[in-house]
Order: structure tokens, then C-alpha cells, then sequence
């Protein structure tokens, strides 16, 4: 398989605010990205202020970590499989599980559906992760892969790291119908982590503790074995942020507000709006707050250290509940 270096295209990438004419506009209209850097509207240019933020913060902190973060030059295609392109309104979106990346996939489908979809909800949410209905920037020759990372608007969306990693623990161990992970991790996880584990836990796995989950994510042979399943994998290692320039970094937090300003850029916010409803089932901060007390404070310092290039990205402080070493 072909490596993709993308030194030189970022470099190009970085110096984009001075938009010279390779930026092609779609049907006589501007493109997303000159909308977010050169905006027509007063209103999207103090947004553009808090985005400039947002990203002046990302490269900031891949210069401050640059030992670890530059330690792939490299991408290959496989690198790419959470990029899902938009070729009709230029776009590429990273997805990361447990941060609206159901509902993020719907909006994509509509947008690139070509008319076959006009709400995003009325698509089921198990068609949203058929990988065939979305096409991912992997997909690409390296050519063609160049000139997408250069001209399209790249964005992704990220959650404060533990509310994340709560979530995904509730939603794939917790649930009871989730049964190809309880055999896939949890069989693992209690083999692995408990102690007098009785015959039928280590055969359906679905009945794992969190504090066995967090042994498990910091053991140094998980990650020797295979990388991290993508709903608890770092957003440094899925969207891979140092290498990639992203041009818009929405956040969970503010996730209605940030996710309009994607689709206005896009030139569709008058027919497509992002789906809000109020899950009653959300993990909360206060919810996160109550999995951790029973962390050791030595797991907690570890597990930190796991997702801390994802805290410190994303601006995300330390949480108050945390007893770090």
C-alpha cells in the first residue's frame, strides 16, 4: 500500500488564509473554506474568531508534544477511514464515536444523497454505519486524496475525553444487547482483569466493571495486542489532528450551535438544519463523576496520561473529581 506524506500539503494547508485561486468554487458560489476564512457575514466572523481559537490551540499543542506526536511523518490510506467526504459541498468530517457521530452521518447522507434524503432523522440509525452509504476519504488515489485535504473543509467533533469514555462503556458493556462486544472485549477484559472470574462471565462477557474497563485501556498489552476500538480509541489517533490540518473543531458542549455553522458554511442551512433532541439517557458530567469514585488514583494518573493529548487539544481541564498522583 502507497504511504501518503503530508508534510508538504500541510504546509500549503497552513498558509491557506491567504486563499489563492486553487480554491475552486462550486457552481459560481464560494466554497466552504473561503466562507470560514475570507466570511461574507458579520456574524460568521466572530464565530471564525472562537474556531481560529480552537485551532490555534490544536497546533499549539502539537508543537509542545511534537516527541509524540510527530513520531508517525506518515499517514497510509488506513489512516483515513473516519474522513467521510462530500464531494457536492467540499467537505470532510472526521467522525468519533460518542460525539453525535450517528446524527453527524445522517446529516452527511442527506448531503451527499443527491436528493434520496431530505431529514436526517428518517434515517435509521443503523443504516447511518453501513459503510457503504458514505464514502471515506481512504477511498481515494493519494492524488486525489492531496486535493480534497487541500481545498475541502475539514472538521471534526470531539467530547470532553472521560464524558466520552463513560459513554461508550455504557452504551457497548452495559447494555444487554450489545453481544459482539461482551464476547469480543468483555470475554477478554474478564479473563484478563478478574480474579475467580466464574465459567459463564468468561464465556458471555457482559457483565464487566468499569474499574475493569480502565484496567484493561491502561494495561501496556492492550494496545501491544491491537489498537483501541474506536468508541474508546483517542480522537489524536482516529482524526489524527497533527497531521491533518482541521479547519473547524466543533465541540460536544456546544454541539447544535457549532454544527449549524458547518452546515452555513456549506451553503444549506436554509433547508438543513442538525438534529437536537434531548437524550434522556446522556452520560452526563455528574454521571462521569460517580463511575470514577471507585478509581484507584494511581488507574486514574494512568488513564489520564492515555487520553491526555485529547485534554490538552481540545482545551479541556482536568477534571475536579480526579485525585492524580
Amino acid at each position: 500500500m502507497s504511504l501518503l506524506s503530508f508534510r508538504n500539503s500541510e504546509k500549503v494547508v497552513m498558509r491557506r488564509n491567504t486563499f489563492g485561486m486553487d480554491i475552486c468554487c462550486r457552481k459560481g458560489s464560494r466554497s466552504p473554506l473561503q466562507e470560514l476564512y475570507n466570511p461574507t457575514q458579520l456574524e460568521l466572523s466572530n464565530t471564525a474568531i472562537l474556531h481560529q481559537m480552537r485551532r490555534d490551540q490544536v497546533t499549539d499543542t502539537c508543537r509542545a508534544n511534537s516527541v509524540t506526536s510527530r513520531k508517525r511523518r506518515v499517514l497510509t490510506p488506513n489512516d483515513l477511514k473516519h474522513l467521510v467526504v462530500d464531494e457536492d459541498h467540499e467537505l470532510i468530517y472526521c467522525y468519533v464515536p460518542k460525539v453525535a457521530c450517528t446524527n453527524w452521518k445522517r446529516v452527511m447522507m442527506v448531503l451527499t444523497g443527491r436528493g434520496k434524503y431530505s431529514d436526517p432523522m428518517e434515517i435509521p440509525a443503523n443504516e447511518a454505519h453501513v459503510s457503504a452509504n458514505l464514502k471515506t476519504l481512504n477511498q481515494y488515489s493519494i492524488p486525489e486524496i492531496n486535493h480534497r485535504l487541500k481545498n475541502y473543509l475539514k472538521f471534526l467533533f470531539v467530547r470532553e475525553p472521560f464524558e466520552r469514555l463513560v459513554s461508550a462503556y455504557r452504551n457497548k458493556f452495559t447494555q444487554k444487547y450489545n453481544t459482539s462486544f461482551h464476547k469480543r472485549y468483555g470475554t477478554k477484559i474478564v479473563k484478563r482483569q478478574r480474579k475467580n472470574a466464574t465459567q459463564e462471565a468468561l464465556r458471555k462477557g457482559d457483565d464487566v466493571k468499569f474499574e475493569e474497563f480502565v484496567a484493561y485501556l491502561i494495561d501496556p498489552l492492550t494496545q501491544r495486542e491491537e489498537p483501541f476500538n474506536e468508541h474508546w480509541q483517542t480522537v489524536y489517533s482516529l482524526c489524527h489532528p497533527c497531521h491533518i490540518h482541521y479547519d473547524l473543531i466543533g465541540k460536544y458542549e456546544t454541539l447544535e450551535d457549532d454544527s449549524n455553522y458547518v452546515l452555513q458554511l456549506a451553503g444549506v442551512s436554509s433547508y438543513l438544519k442538525f438534529p437536537t433532541y434531548a437524550k434522556s439517557t446522556k452520560t452526563t458530567d455528574e454521571m462521569t463523576t460517580e463511575f470514577f469514585q471507585n478509581i484507584s488514583m494511581e488507574h486514574q494518573t494512568q488513564l489520564y496520561d492515555v487520553y491526555k493529548l485529547d485534554f490538552l487539544m481540545f482545551n479541556y481541564s482536568v477534571p475536579s473529581y480526579l485525585k492524580l498522583e
